[in-house]
C-alpha cells in the first residue's frame, strides 16, 4: 500500500505541529527527515517552496502548508476531538494561529537571531513576543489547555513556537509572571506525545528503505495532554 510521504525536519516548529496532528490522527506516513542545508531533489520537485513540512499524498496531491497538513490529518481521524467543536471556535483558533504565525513568529526570529536582522540585540522583539504570550497565559488561567479542558488543535499549532521562544533565554522565561503558560509548556515538553514526534532519525537519502511511522505511543497513550 502506498502511504503519504512526509518531508520533515525534526527541530522545525512548523514540521513539529504537522507531526503532532499526524500522530493524533493515527495516520501512517513514510517519514523523510531532511537536512535543510542539503534538501533532496525529490522534495524540491514536489514543492518548490523548499521548506518543510511537505506532505505528498498517494494520488499526487501535495500539501505544502503545515496548517493544511494538520487539518488534512485530523479530517482522516480525530478520536481525541482536537478539532474545534463549531465554526466560532474554529475561527477563534485560526485567528490565534494567525497571530502566532505572523507578528509572534516575526518577533521570535528577531529575538532568537538578532544578528540575522542587523540588530544589536533582540530585547525589543522579546517584549513584542511577550505581548502575544500574555493573553495565552490569561486563557490558561481558566482552562488547562488553549483548546479548553483538553489538548487540541490550537495547542499543537502554537506550542512548538512558544517552546522556541522559551528556550532562547530559559531563565528569563521562567522568571516571568505567567506560571500557567510555563506549566502548559512543561506538560507539552514532558509528554510522551512530544518525545515520540521528536525521535531522532537519520536523514533520508534516495534509495533508502521506507521509514513507516505513526509517531505511535504505547497503548492508548496517543496525545491527550490534560
Amino acid at each position: 500500500m502506498t502511504l503519504p510521504v512526509l518531508y520533515s525536519f525534526r527541530r522545525c516548529p512548523y514540521a513539529m505541529r504537522a507531526r503532532l496532528a499526524l500522530q493524533a490522527s493515527g495516520v501512517e506516513v513514510e517519514l523523510r527527515e531532511i537536512l535543510l542545508r542539503d534538501k533532496p531533489r525529490q522534495m524540491l520537485m514536489a514543492s518548490t517552496k523548499g521548506t518543510v513540512p511537505v506532505l505528498l499524498l498517494p494520488d499526487g496531491q501535495v500539501i505544502e502548508q503545515s496548517l493544511d497538513i494538520m487539518l488534512w490529518a485530523l479530517q482522516q481521524g480525530d478520536e481525541h476531538h482536537w478539532l474545534p467543536a463549531d465554526e466560532t471556535a474554529m475561527q477563534d483558533a485560526l485567528n490565534c494561529i494567525a497571530l502566532n504565525d505572523g507578528p509572534f513568529k516575526q518577533a521570535l526570529d528577531r529575538y532568537k537571531y538578532p544578528a540575522r536582522f542587523a540588530l544589536a540585540d533582540g530585547l525589543a522583539h522579546r517584549e513584542a513576543g511577550s505581548e502575544f504570550l500574555r493573553p495565552l497565559a490569561e486563557r490558561l488561567s481558566t482552562n488547562p489547555c488553549l483548546h479548553g479542558v483538553q489538548w487540541g488543535f490550537l495547542d499543537a499549532a502554537i506550542a512548538p513556537f512558544v517552546r522556541q521562544f522559551a528556550h532562547t533565554d530559559p531563565q528569563w522565561f521562567a522568571a516571568q509572571d505567567w506560571p500557567q503558560l510555563a506549566q502548559w509548556l512543561k506538560r507539552f515538553e514532558d509528554s510522551a506525545a512530544f518525545q515520540a514526534i521528536m525521535e531522532k532519525v537519520p536523514p533520508w537519502q534516495a534509495g533508502d528503505a521506507p521509514r513507516i511511522t505513526r509517531f505511535a505511543l504505547p497503548g492508548s497513550d496517543r496525545p491527550n495532554l490534560q
